[in-house]
């Protein structure tokens, strides 16, 4: 059963993660914030592009409402979730060898209307370990010369969910796939961001394979690279909610057996610009 936090939902406050990217959220609970409080939140949230709240305590039909703020909650079409709370996945440890998310990518890329948000919450953590890493594709692609810059304008990319259909039982021929932009204008602050990952882009629009991989292997390096990134150690209770629009994540998995549940929405975005 959950408890109502005293504190005022406006109280909110803002402390910068790393130089790169990120901010942690206290004095606030989601659950009951007011309109000004989450209108702080969402500038916090395009300012800083990731954000943890901290000491939340939430259940599925809370993180429902909380993500129906932002937007329109999805359901992804390759896992389970939730039967009562279908946008709402249930993340739990199920072993180094079964992990899905241990690879650099943004959240269902290979949907033609991808995700804009994806928001998870601690439930249980490990002792140690267990953290997920952040990259910053707007640090990425200003860092680029002007000359790759040139070439990718206006190039796209192919992004499959092929692999990780077969890899969770699915039918490969079904899963979705969509072309977009290799560089990705943020809809709301016109930032341009690096658009591609190394788990679901396939290929550069209109090229081979071949011809793709060298290319593609450079951007899938630069956009991860270490002056980029931020990496999240998770407390029980945080909320963390991240722009799939212009970061990348890595969910790392160096816990060994020790239980580790998150629930997780994603938010609708756009067709990404």
């Amino acid at each position: 059963m959950t408890t109502t936090d005293p504190r005022p939902a406006t109280a909110l406050t803002v402390e910068k993660l790393s130089p790169s990217l990120g901010a942690a959220i206290s004095g606030v609970d989601v659950r009951t914030m007011d309109d000004a409080a989450f209108a702080a939140l969402k500038e916090a949230f395009t300012q800083h592009r990731m954000l943890a709240v901290k000491h939340q305590q939430l259940e599925p039909a809370d993180m429902v409402r909380f993500a129906e703020r932002w937007g329109e909650p999805l359901v992804h079409p390759l896992t389970p979730h939730l039967p009562d709370h279908p946008p709402v996945q249930a993340i739990e440890n199920t072993g180094k060898k079964a992990t899905l998310n241990e690879h650099w990518h943004t959240d269902m890329s290979f949907e033609p209307v991808p995700p804009k948000m994806t928001i998870l919450h601690a439930l249980q953590v490990p002792s140690f370990g267990g953290d997920t890493a952040f990259a910053d594709q707007h640090r990425a692609y200003d860092s680029l010369s002007d000359g790759m810059k040139s070439l990718l304008d206006g190039l796209g990319a192919v992004h499959s969910s092929d692999a990780f259909a077969r890899i969770v039982g699915k039918d490969a021929q079904q899963a979705p796939h969509a072309v977009h932009p290799i560089v990705r204008t943020h809809p709301d602050t016109g930032r341009k961001a690096l658009y591609v990952c190394r788990a679901f882009t396939t290929r550069i629009d209109g090229m081979t394979t071949t011809e793709s991989r060298g290319i593609l292997e450079f951007l899938f390096e630069r956009s991860a690279r270490l002056d980029f990134t931020y990496r999240h150690r998770w407390e029980q209770g945080d909320l963390v909610m991240w722009d799939n629009r212009c970061l990348l994540h890595y969910a790392i998995h160096d816990h060994g057996d020790e239980p580790r549940l998150l629930h997780r929405v994603t938010v609708k975005g756009e067709v990404p610009a």
